[in-house]
């Protein structure tokens, strides 16, 4: 199983759209597109699981760079939690 992080979204893409980017290349077993838990927006970035870890990496480079509605997506191997850099300090 591999957790792919789908980075600059245009905001108009839904999770359809980005599955049917990904089913291209395999099985997906998740589409997460994150969005602001107020206005409901998309904050233009995803995730997609896919249970193959060959045609994860198949899409990851298929789809890196590529355009979808106009912006070019960063596709790349999700970290885990622990491994992320933190965003300053927290109090």
């Amino acid at each position: 199983m591999m957790n792919i992080y789908v980075g600059n979204l245009a905001y108009g893409v839904t999770q359809d759209e980005l599955r049917s980017a990904f089913a291209t290349y395999g099985e997906i077993s998740s589409v997460n597109l994150i969005t602001d838990k107020f206005t409901g927006e998309s904050k233009g970035f995803g995730f997609v699981e896919m249970p193959n870890n060959s045609e994860a990496d198949a899409a990851i480079k298929g789809l890196n760079e590529t355009p979808l509605k106009g912006r070019n997506l960063k596709v790349n191997q999700a970290k885990p939690r622990g491994e992320r850099p933190s965003r300053g300090p927290r109090w």
